[in-house]
Parts: structure tokens; C-alpha cells; sequence
């Protein structure tokens, strides 16, 4: 399906986030609602949502959300054992990507999609630093669902304060220069969500030459 999209391009639509060592700009309204809407419906059904189990500390444990990689091939994604081999992109994706790209100037070659199935589903503190997102990425996340609570903490700065941002459904948050090393973010629980949430995740990601194992990372 192709939605008519909202165009979101200009600079008057970005919010700067004031955060030391980062770069942290935000869209409150980067989809409009009927737009944004279309687009969590097609989602919901055209993405193949996988559940998968994790071992910490020996144990298995349910991964607290659903989720799925697409990518260009060679852009697999491995963390705590799971080998994500990149599933070929899907139309709502592309249009999705295109417009994100036009409005970041960034290019993205893989995508981790994300599915909160209501506000149980979390992810913790995490840095997207590993090893295939080299240097220091520029990361775009688009929200659509239900709000949640994202969180930032200066990884070695106790004087700085934590960062809270509600994403909204439609909204796009972007993180680039050094945020990736300075920062972790997380989405916690909140009990009283009852909604579901999309995020779509786009990155560029650089071909591995042999899988390895990998420490526990996640995206929001």
C-alpha cells in the first residue's frame, strides 16, 4: 500500500535535545496521525514478528517484546546467541526508509523492527555501540503506537542528569556523532500502558566477516 506521506523534511520540525558528548534531535510530529496510523496497521500484519528466548546467566528467558531484522544482504545481527539473518526488505519499509532518509541526509542499509505489545514489553540499558555499527552511527528511530518513556544516562558523567522523551505515535528521534559511546538509553516498564508500539530502528550496519558470539545489546 502506498500512504500519502507527510513530509517532514524541513528544520522547523526538529527539537534539540541538550545533551553533552551527543547529538540528539527529535520530531515530535514527523508522520501525521492518519498517516502514522496506516502505517502501524500495515505493519502489525506485513512484518514477520519473531519471539525468541535468550540465555542469561544460564538460564532461558523470553525476549520481553517481539521483533524482526531487515537489511541489504551480509547485514546479519547477532546478540546474547540469536543470529538475526537480515529478512529482504518489504514495501512499507522502503517508503518508510526513503522519507527518513531524506530527512535525516543519512542512508541506512539495515532496520530493526520492534513490537511493545503493551507496557510489560520493555528493553533495558544499552548503548548501540557493537561492532557493525562502526564508528559513530547516526541511528533513526520511528515510533508509532502507543507512547512511551525513553530514557538517556550519561554513561560516565554522574553530574548529568537523565534524559526522559516521550515517543509518540509518529514521532522520530535521531542519535549521531558520539552518542552511541557516551550515552546508554532504555524504554522501561510502565504498567499502565495497554497499547501496542512499533519501532522501527534504521541503521547502517557493515558486513561481518565470521559470526561471533556477542555481549547482550538492544535497540528501543
Amino acid at each position: 500500500m502506498q500512504h500519502d506521506l507527510f513530509s517532514c523534511s524541513g528544520s522547523d520540525i526538529w527539537q534539540q535535545i541538550d545533551a553533552p558528548d551527543a547529538e540528539i534531535r527529535f520530531a515530535p510530529v514527523f508522520l501525521d496521525t492518519r498517516t502514522a496510523s496506516a502505517y502501524f496497521d500495515e505493519l502489525m500484519k506485513a512484518i514477520s514478528w519473531r519471539h525468541d528466548k535468550i540465555r542469561v546467566y544460564g538460564k532461558l528467558h523470553d525476549v520481553p517484546r517481539l521483533h524482526q531484522w531487515y537489511g541489504d544482504p551480509g547485514t546479519e545481527y547477532i546478540w546474547s546467541g540469536l543470529i538475526m539473518q537480515p529478512q529482504e526488505w518489504i514495501p512499507p519499509l522502503l517508503q518508510l526508509k526513503t522519507l527518513i532518509e531524506r530527512a535525516t541526509a543519512a542512508t541506512y542499509n539495515s532496520l530493526l523492527a520492534n513490537l511493545y505489545r503493551n507496557g510489560d514489553d520493555a528493553v533495558g540499558w544499552h548503548s548501540d555501540d557493537e561492532p557493525e555499527f562502526q564508528g559513530h552511527p547516526t541511528i533513526a528511530s520511528l515510533s508509532l503506537g502507543a507512547g512511551r518513556d525513553f530514557i538517556l544516562r550519561h554513561k560516565n558523567r554522574a553530574d548529568v542528569p537523565q534524559i526522559k522523551i516521550t515517543l509518540t505515535h509518529g514521532s522520530l528521534l535521531v542519535m549521531s556523532g558520539r552518542t552511541q559511546q557516551t550515552w546508554q538509553h532504555t524504554v522501561p516498564r510502565r504498567a499502565g500502558v495497554k497499547s501496542q508500539r512499533i519501532n522501527l530502528t534504521l541503521r547502517t550496519s557493515v558486513a561481518r566477516s565470521q559470526p561471533r558470539q556477542r555481549r547482550r545489546n538492544e535497540t528501543a
